[in-house]
């Protein structure tokens, strides 16, 4: 049974650590990486020559690579939702102490997460392949639009989500990152690497999150678990629209496209799961009712039910033009 009365109290039980999780899993900002690192140096006289090489290397990269990144970096630049949505979290507010507590960690992860849109926005820019308007339009719409993931403002289902989302986006850019080094772009290579060591980190952070609820609170972190498994983690560019503004299957087709070159798979999603059934040792947690008994059951056999699936489904070959790619 639970230690605490509420949600409410086992989030502020966790948010008296705070200071250790941001020194654990997020950067010092002065030390840490920033996209001029990485891109060519506008001061400088060798800036258009830089420019070219950097011009020169993305023409190698193919018509899919082009479509999965500018819908990460489309995904990436949508922070200030998932800001939002964050502070929107039951018992934050109240557990909040002069910015402190989850506020603190919501806007320290929130600023290293902004560097990641910022530097491949830049990227795609000096690339010349990207039709900016066209991509800042869809940035638009995504942020506009919103998304409801189905966790409503409960912490529990939001930590569940985050830490599968984050994992996610590791897997995307870290094989972004091996993919423009095999086509000769080790520029770019670097920078999604960046990127993907930092969503491992908050992915661990997010993780550890649950995984201490999990000692305070076991029965409902597992029904919460749970019930985001039945809905399905939907990912945040799941209402990516095009120029014409109008609601379509465009994700559908970011989607194709990741899987055909490998950047994220169906298996990748089952995997990911395994692995948080696993960390977060599902099938040893005691004290649990009978709802989150059948619950850890439901939770338990659901990735052999996915993957038996995932095996069944065939990928478009064809690539959808987008109007992103000029």
């Amino acid at each position: 049974m639970s230690q605490f009365a509420n949600r409410v109290e086992v989030m502020s039980e966790l948010a008296k650590n705070m200071d250790a999780y941001v020194q654990e899993y997020l950067n010092p900002i002065d030390s840490n990486w920033q996209p001029s690192d990485m891109l060519p140096d506008s001061t400088k006289e060798n800036f258009l020559n830089e420019v070219k090489l950097l011009q020169e290397a993305a023409q190698e990269l193919p018509y899919d690579y082009w479509a999965v990144l500018i819908g990460d970096t489309i995904t990436e630049e949508a922070l200030p939702t998932y800001e939002s949505w964050l502070m929107a979290m039951d018992s934050v507010n109240q557990v909040e102490d002069q910015g402190q507590g989850w506020v603190q960690w919501i806007r320290s992860w929130t600023a290293e997460e902004n560097r990641h849109g910022n530097l491949l926005s830049t990227y795609l820019y000096l690339s010349g392949k990207v039709d900016m308007r066209a991509m800042a339009v869809s940035t638009q719409y995504l942020i506009s639009d919103g998304f409801d993931i189905g966790t409503s403002s409960d912490p529990y289902r939001n930590f569940v989500y985050t830490s599968f989302q984050e994992m996610a986006t590791n897997i995307s850019h870290r094989r972004t990152a091996s993919l423009a080094k095999q086509h000769g772009n080790p520029q770019l290579s670097r920078m999604c690497a960046q990127i993907a060591a930092d969503e491992l980190r908050h992915a661990k952070a997010y993780r550890r999150f649950v995984s201490e609820i999990f000692k305070l609170d076991p029965s409902e972190m597992m029904l919460a678990f749970a019930d985001m498994m039945k809905k399905k983690i939907v990912m945040p560019a799941h209402f990516l629209r095009e120029i014409n503004g109008q609601k379509s299957s465009l994700f559908e087709h970011f989607s194709d496209a990741a899987q055909r070159i490998g950047v994220y798979t169906t298996q990748d999603y089952v995997t990911i799961m395994q692995g948080l059934i696993q960390d977060w040792e599902v099938e040893k947690i005691t004290g649990l009712n009978d709802a989150a008994e059948k619950a850890r059951d439901y939770v338990a056999a659901l990735p052999a039910r996915l993957e038996r699936l995932a095996d069944r489904i065939k990928i478009p070959e064809l690539s959808y033009p987008f109007t992103w790619i000029a």
